[in-house]
């Protein structure tokens, strides 16, 4: 498993054995380097060890899109209690962040990615994090399998087009209890998935946007900070 170097604001992700050329200097990775061990470059500039944590994957992910943001994921697992031992069923890897940490809480994950070279970078993501024996990573649509996956799983995460389509057919994929959450950058898409839950006779349908401001804190003053944007996308959770 590669680890994260870390000089200042320059974060590198590293093998053991490896040689990697910085305006710093070279870092000559030992064979046996360890998460709190120090490195110094040929020119005498240290590297602090550590092992990547989901924040730094998500910054090191090789993307092929937008990815989830961290603070999406957070809500996540946050309102459906995803957790070690728990099977979901995941469709639109894309880039893989949401599999990913769901893999390193400890849960079991089977991913839908439609596009063939999006499925390719969603797998070498799913080594870097360290999670290949928990996350299988499908090239294909989900909703072409719906007739011969089992009833079996806590967890059923969307990020796609025709969630609503998956959503209707929610009471057949899930356990009593388990969830269904659905991710959408567009209200109209939630507002799809929303009413097929309702339809499906999930319990516990809520539907939120997701908004988040960093404060800034001066001489002047405490305020919220009036850079970028604080939404995100929507979150639809239910429940059979």
């Amino acid at each position: 498993m590669r680890l994260l170097f870390v000089n200042g604001d320059r974060e590198y992700l590293l093998e053991p054995g490896a040689e990697f050329g910085t305006d710093l200097g070279v870092i000559d990775v030992p064979d046996d380097v360890a998460a709190g061990d120090t490195v110094e470059t040929h020119l005498g500039e240290r590297f602090q060890v550590r092992e990547p944590r989901g924040p730094d994957l998500f910054d090191h992910f090789e993307r092929t899109g937008a990815p989830m943001m961290p603070r999406d994921i957070g809500l996540v697992v946050g309102h459906t209690g995803a957790s070690r031992g728990d099977r979901v069923l995941d469709a639109g890897t894309g880039t893989g962040v949401l599999a990913a940490y769901l893999g390193r809480v400890g849960a079991d994950v089977v991913s839908y990615e439609r596009d063939p070279d999006f499925a390719d970078v969603a797998r070498e993501n799913m080594t870097l994090a360290g999670v290949t024996d928990r996350v299988e990573v499908r090239t294909g649509d989900l909703t072409d399998d719906l007739n011969s996956l089992d009833g079996e799983y806590d967890l059923l995460t969307l990020d796609t087009e025709d969630a609503p389509a998956v959503v209707a057919r929610a009471p057949d994929l899930l356990v009593s209890g388990g969830f269904v959450a659905v991710y959408s950058p567009f209200v109209e898409g939630t507002r799809a998935a929303h009413e097929a839950a309702r339809e499906a006779g999930l319990s516990e349908v809520q539907t939120f946007e997701t908004i988040q401001r960093r404060m800034d804190f001066g001489e002047r003053g405490s305020r919220p900070s009036t850079a970028g944007v604080g939404h995100t996308g929507y979150l639809l959770f239910g429940r059979r």
